[in-house]
């Protein structure tokens, strides 16, 4: 049985020269009069796992799909390992691997073939693409059904086949929108262990999360956003002490009702 340390441990770089993995300058997004994201300026370090913390709807997938190149930001710049996401997309989409909070991939494909295919377009040597191929579905416990179309997968086999494509080409930023939906407990505590141990030498996470004890346990530093702004940012337990709180969600709820408006 493979161990729960992860094929990624294998493949850490050495640190890079570029001061930030992911940064967001002055990031904002406006539908009409409706602000979904306003002046986000954040940054995720080689070696750090960050997360980001806020109610639905605050802004946290609205900043994620914009950094990623799916939702173009009606203001500021996204860049990966100082590549910006928008004007070199091919370059920056080479750098980071993606997980959403919904995965929507090629039913009509068996797990390998889009593995496979996912392989070929990062250009991959031939040999390591199959063993890397074969190492990630043997830890997230997919190797059954790698041959099965995507179609039959339930959520969960989706989540962690989107997982696998993601770590696929050992990326440099690993960007994840609620990573834990769906999964079983193995692949819960699989991915509990990536978030900790992924961003080794040049390697940073970002991810988002409403399970506020997860990110206390794995994250370097957390980013409360709310309504579109960022409220708070540091180490958890900086933040809990200076906002005397006993952990992550009494911080929580304490900032968001503070910034609520009056009634």
């Amino acid at each position: 049985m493979p161990s729960c340390a992860g094929p990624w441990k294998n493949f850490a770089s050495l640190a890079s020269a570029v001061e930030s993995v992911i940064r967001l300058e002055d990031l904002s997004k406006r539908y009409g009069r409706f602000v979904a994201l306003e002046g986000l300026n954040l940054e995720v370090r080689p070696g750090e796992t960050l997360a980001l913390l806020g109610p639905n709807g605050a802004g946290k997938s609205t900043a994620l799909k914009a950094l990623v190149g799916l939702l173009r930001p009606s203001r500021g710049r996204a860049l990966v390992d100082g590549v910006d996401v928008w004007k070199e997309p091919v370059r920056a989409k080479a750098l980071f691997g993606y997980v959403p909070d919904r995965p929507y991939l090629y039913g009509k494909l068996s797990g390998l073939e889009l593995l496979r295919f996912a392989a070929g377009v990062y250009r991959l040597p031939r040999r390591e693409a199959e063993a890397r191929i074969e190492a990630l579905l043997l830890e997230f416990r997919l190797e059954r059904f790698a041959s099965s179309l995507i179609e039959t997968y339930s959520h969960g086999m989706r989540q962690k086949l989107s997982l696998a494509l993601a770590l696929l080409h050992n990326p440099r930023a690993l960007i994840l929108d609620e990573p834990m939906v769906g999964l079983d407990p193995h692949a819960t505590r699989l991915v509990r262990e990536l978030l900790r141990s992924y961003p080794q030498g040049d390697r940073a996470v970002l991810y988002a999360t409403h399970q506020l004890h997860l990110a206390e346990q794995v994250a370097h530093r957390v980013a409360l956003v709310h309504k579109g702004r960022l409220l708070a940012l540091g180490p958890p337990k900086a933040l809990l002490h200076q906002h005397q709180s006993a952990d992550l969600e009494e911080f929580f709820l304490r900032l968001t009702e503070d910034a609520a408006p009056a009634g």
